[in-house]
């Protein structure tokens, strides 16, 4: 593929928590034709989510949260989501873990990569790797509720597998990389 793209210029357009850059290039198209295209890119890393589950009790630990960019879009309520975080410079695997206890409380065992997936591929550069990991409620070790100096202010949520599927279809759930997780859980059956 490399030999199908031509950089022509790439620029930063903004360095703050992530970095904005308009990269102009030639792309080699499949009929032979190279045609210049100039896009935005937005790379803040790449990421790592899990959904921990309990199988005996049929619930998942979610978290909801203030989004500012969701607000912006018109969603005014905060967000209902999976356990996620940034890599900064740790393992996936190690991401969950930490984020799982600083967000959720939860301490979490044996964990199972489940895949990996691309966000918002047309313009942002972020990868998640997605993990399940069963839990209980002894695993619960702390109330949760993020990192103050991140500006987290998180409220832990444990409904069924049922009820945040239907928190789904009801439109109170909207995140896509907790829709995929919990349509992961239902397919695969981790919760009786």
């Amino acid at each position: 593929m490399k030999d199908r793209i031509r950089v022509r210029e790439d620029r930063l357009l903004s360095k703050g928590w992530s970095e904005l850059r308009s990269v102009t290039f030639d792309y080699h198209r499949r009929d032979g034709d190279w045609q210049t295209m100039t896009r935005e890119v937005y790379d803040r890393g790449h990421g790592a989510v899990i959904l921990p589950y309990d199988p005996v009790r049929g619930t998942v630990l979610l978290i909801r949260q203030f989004r500012y960019a969701a607000y912006v879009a018109g969603y005014t309520t905060p967000m209902i989501e999976a356990v996620a975080g940034l890599l900064d410079d740790t393992s996936p695997e190690e991401t969950i873990r930490r984020e799982a206890e600083e967000e959720a409380g939860c301490r979490i065992g044996e964990a199972r990569k489940v895949f990996e997936s691309f966000m918002s591929p047309g313009s942002v550069t972020e990868r998640l790797t997605f993990f399940v990991a069963p839990y209980s409620a002894a695993d619960r070790v702390g109330a949760g509720g993020g990192l103050v100096a991140e500006g987290e202010d998180i409220e832990v949520l444990e409904p069924t597998l049922d009820e945040a599927l239907a928190m789904v279809g009801d439109g109170r759930i909207v995140d896509a990389k907790t829709i995929m997780l919990l349509q992961y859980a239902k397919l695969n059956g981790l919760v009786g």
